[in-house]
């Protein structure tokens, strides 16, 4: 089970134990898992991570001290002259022939290497966060609504804020958005709005 599927589980026992059969043997049941399951679930939103034991290496293991040289090389060397997982399994072919073993077990060991030692690029993102009452988004739009027994088209104007998420839908055509929104003072529009 991926870890996607695992969380949104999670979240459905949590959910069922809160708001429905309100009992661990009763939640079991409903989603076929251990009950086990149920109560690391109770404890925790965000399920733990799957423990993997650690394996030998019997091809690998006369190869391992010649590959940490050459990744310990590596971070001295240029980025674009660094050796690649296959340039290394060449290289361990032509100069120890006596190691046989397979270019997919060497490319997972050195990608494993080369993040303990920091050479592998890690993921990117930026980190969004916003100052209360500095952004938001906003949106005109039209729909119809069931006004005074029949369909009427209205305008409507949509404001998101951006720290909070909080969001607010307001006719323009009332009387308090239009005495606000023509008196030229911002912050009192934000204030109103949110």
């Amino acid at each position: 089970m991926d870890r996607r599927t695992k969380v949104e589980l999670y979240e459905q026992i949590r959910r069922e134990y809160e708001h429905g059969v309100g009992t661990i043997k009763g939640v079991a049941r409903k989603f076929k898992v251990h009950r086990r399951v149920v109560r690391e679930a109770i404890a925790s939103a965000v399920p733990g991570e799957r423990k993997v034991g650690a394996r030998d290496r019997p091809r690998l293991g006369g190869a391992v001290e010649f590959i940490d040289g050459i990744l310990e090389a590596d971070r001295k060397a240029p980025r674009k002259q660094r050796h690649t997982a296959h340039r290394i399994w060449v290289r361990l072919g032509k100069e120890m022939p006596e190691i046989q073993v397979g270019e997919s077990t060497v490319r997972r060991y050195v990608r494993q290497k080369k993040r303990e030692l920091g050479l592998a690029g890690g993921e990117t993102f930026v980190p969004q966060s916003y100052g209360w009452g500095v952004e938001g988004q906003v949106d005109w739009f039209e729909a119809w609504a069931e006004l005074g027994g029949g369909q009427q088209k209205v305008f409507l104007f949509c404001m998101r804020s951006m720290a909070s998420g909080g969001s607010c839908r307001v006719p323009p055509d009332s009387e308090q958005w239009i005495s606000k929104r023509w008196s030229g003072q911002n912050e009192q529009v934000w204030t109103w709005i949110c």
